[in-house]
């Protein structure tokens, strides 16, 4: 066949094959140049070949191609993902790190010292508060899979972040008036030493709507923000594309730069029995960073959903059931789409990688295949096997994360507890123990510094690795300093015991001794959560950034819901008889130093199982030999003309 390459899905045996279609249209590449030819008046004898022009095609040809096509019309329908404009970098994605800032002040208004509102306020006891303050914690971020849900299969970034933001500020208005008209009952009651009034259901029910609706719209908007501003970076321009992973850092950076004025300014305010303005100050930022996400709307860059990733996920492992006893075809043989994109919407091809290899059945072409109509519950593309294999491979690196969002999470709840009970007065100056946590967002701040200009420039001369250190090395030094966070929050306790006084609430230890604690959980931030962030964008396929991107959230979620489970098993155990517990009402007849050591234990076990799985993963491979999808128009208007 001269000057012609012939697309074949895979090598082929010779053999009787269906009657084809009356019109089928077959096509060919030359170089990069695509021409179509029509085979009309099919033989019925199976073992005809049609001639066109200097084209012999047999009818295996014409079943892989009519398969083949029908894809890339599919393709073609699509169209891209990705509307590049004259728009987008680091201005666009300055007012995103801007709205990440205000959004989480207006959160942290509310959270940084809802355990407090719970014992004085609502009058709970120190454990089902931290209970509840671990319960609601987790329902924030496991919201963000609902967001990245509609984020990559329906609404887009842009739109998700829009609508959540909305429900965001309702809360946060419902919250300022439920504790304004139900709950602070007299004016500044809650100040640790003004009892408020007994609280009526209906007040306590509006309130605990108002913050599950803080948790919905913050939670939902979060990694669709977070990938949204990835997005603004062209991953086709190396310049581009280490901004992005700069993106990520500057990302959390602006986090806790918003918090820390919820941690230090309303945190005083509340402290003292000013909750209702402490509440309206993070209205009013919650407005403030809709108000800004809305103004950028015409500078920005967007990426258009790719539908819906459950199907495809599933259509793998369905056509690898079916297929059961099928043996994988070899990797150059497995069935795939022509040209830049993948069968699945406005995403780049995956490379085949060698990882459960039982899926790649679902890619391998049979007889009866070929003999039906395409049918996505039969044949899967490499790209839409290797997506769902990517999801399998995340799994296990993000199951190990979770132990560490255990750690993270003591920070909102017993930190505080414990910081309560604690000599807290700098000469007359009284610190809410609530505000102790400015001293991790300042270990989040400096280390972040520390990290980008001093560890990454040294690291990358050291190993090569322009990133410095890798997102999986950089996850595990996480959880080791993780690990001594919890050490040190043990050694604090047992000299806070050492130092109460009989008959005296508050132990004579200066809170100052928290700061260890504090600033270690800090400085394994910007290991973990900055790594992790950084880790399920970057491996997480085209079709599903904002479920990668959500994965981080996720686990601190179920670190809420696993810390939560501990504290209720901890007292069930050790409360009996006359025993008071570890986590008692009063702490200074407990143990709250054992349930830190046992936690330290958990993460020293979760790091070795860490290290197992970090070494066993496998990167995703994208097909690089394209600049990408839609990235160019005229490539645009060639696929319209197809």
């Amino acid at each position: 066949m001269e000057g012609m390459t012939k697309v074949v899905a895979h090598t082929l045996l010779r053999r009787p094959l269906f009657p084809v279609p009356f019109s089928t249209h077959i096509f060919f590449f030359n170089g990069n140049n695509k021409r179509k030819y029509s085979i009309a008046a099919m033989d019925s004898d199976p073992s005809t070949d049609y001639v066109t022009g200097e084209s012999v095609i047999s009818r295996e040809n014409v079943a892989v191609n009519r398969i083949r096509t029908e894809e890339e019309h599919d393709i073609a329908s699509n169209k891209r993902s990705i509307t590049w404009k004259s728009s987008g970098g680091w201005k666009a994605a300055s007012i995103l790190l801007a709205n990440q800032c205000l959004a989480t002040l207006a959160f942290f208004g509310v959270g940084v010292n809802l355990v407090l509102f719970l014992t004085r306020v609502l009058d709970q006891s120190n454990a089902d508060a931290a209970n509840s303050v671990s319960k609601w914690t987790g329902t924030v971020y496991l919201c963000s899979l609902i967001g990245a849900f509609l984020s990559d299969s329906y609404w887009g970034r842009y739109l998700t972040c829009a609508v959540f933001q909305l429900i965001f500020v309702s809360g946060l208005a419902l919250v300022s008036v439920s504790s304004c008209y139900f709950l602070i009952k007299p004016d500044g009651c809650g100040d640790g030493e003004l009892a408020c009034e007994p609280t009526s259901s209906v007040g306590v029910a509006i309130f605990y709507l108002a913050i599950y609706l803080v948790a919905f719209g913050y939670g939902g908007h979060q990694p669709s923000l977070a990938t949204f501003g990835a997005d603004q970076f062209d991953e086709s321009k190396p310049k581009e594309k280490n901004y992005k992973a700069a993106y990520f850092c500057y990302f959390y950076f602006a986090l806790n730069f918003g918090s820390l004025f919820s941690n230090t300014i309303l945190v005083y305010f509340e402290d003292h029995g000013k909750w209702t303005l402490g509440f309206l100050v993070s209205l009013g930022s919650a407005v403030l960073a809709l108000v800004s996400f809305l103004f950028g709307t015409p500078g920005y860059q967007y990426v258009k959903p790719c539908g819906n990733p459950l199907p495809r996920v599933a259509q793998v492992f369905v056509a690898a059931v079916k297929k059961w006893d099928v043996i994988p075809a070899k990797a150059d043989e497995l069935y795939e789409v022509e040209g830049p994109e993948s069968a699945i919407k406005g995403s780049r091809k995956i490379l085949h990688s060698d990882d459960f290899e039982f899926l790649d059945k679902a890619a391998t072409v049979t007889e009866d295949d070929l003999s039906h109509q395409k049918n996505p519950w039969r044949l899967c593309t490499i790209s839409q096997v290797e997506e769902a294999k990517c999801v399998l491979k995340m799994l296990p690196i993000w199951l190990c994360t979770i132990i560490y969002s255990v750690v993270f999470t003591q920070m909102a709840s017993l930190f505080v507890e414990q910081g309560d009970v604690m000599n807290s007065y700098a000469g007359k100056f009284h610190l809410p123990a609530a505000s102790m946590s400015a001293f991790d967002i300042c270990s989040v701040l400096v280390c972040t510094g520390i990290y980008r200009q001093i560890l990454v420039p040294l690291a990358g001369r050291l190993s090569g690795n322009t990133k410095g250190l890798t997102e999986l090395q950089r996850m595990g030094i996480g959880l080791i300093i993780g690990m001594l966070a919890m050490f040190a929050a043990g050694a604090t306790e047992i000299e806070r015991l050492k130092h109460v006084t009989e008959g005296k609430k508050v132990s004579s230890l200066s809170i100052f001794w928290q700061i260890p604690q504090y600033v270690l959980v800090g400085a394994s931030e910007v290991f973990m959560y900055v790594g992790q962030l950084e880790f399920f964008n970057g491996q997480a396929p085209d079709g599903i950034k904002s479920f990668g991107s959500s994965l981080c959230m996720a686990s601190i979620s179920l670190g809420n819901y696993v810390s939560s489970m501990l504290v209720s098993m901890v007292m069930k155990i050790t409360a009996k008889g006359d025993k008071p517990g570890w986590i008692p009402d009063d702490l200074n007849t407990g143990h709250m130093d054992r349930f830190y050591f046992l936690i330290a234990v958990l993460t020293a076990f979760d790091f070795v199982i860490y290290l197992f799985c970090a070494n066993w993963y496998t990167p995703i491979n994208i097909d690089d030999s394209h600049e990408g999808i839609g990235m160019e128009k005229q490539e645009d208007d060639a696929l319209a003309r197809v």
